[in-house]
């Protein structure tokens, strides 16, 4: 019999290696759009990355993605993410699912 994974029970502490999974909003600006941000995003960092939608238009992109990773790898992914000039956001309501 296989064994069961382990989940973070609600209210239970979190470490940095703690598995997570964050959808977010990404605005490129034009200058990046052309860019294969997500592509590089999933080689430079030990994340899986999910579009889930994406919008793109010559003055701007939108995307929203799933990133599936340790807390840390997630949170220094959204950092690289914001020193490149992508403006991050969290999905606050799962419209996509809907």
């Amino acid at each position: 019999m296989p064994a069961k994974k382990k989940t973070a029970r609600p209210g239970s502490r979190t470490t940095p290696a703690t598995p997570q999974q964050t959808r977010l909003w990404l605005m490129y600006p034009a200058r990046l759009i052309r860019e294969p941000i997500i592509w590089k995003l999933g080689h430079k960092f030990p994340v899986v990355t999910n579009i889930r939608q994406v919008s793109v238009t010559d003055e701007i992109g939108i995307v929203c993605l799933e990133i599936d990773g340790k807390r840390q790898d997630v949170k220094r992914a959204i950092r690289w993410l914001e020193s490149l000039g992508v403006s991050v956001e969290p999905v606050e309501i799962n419209v996509i699912e809907s």
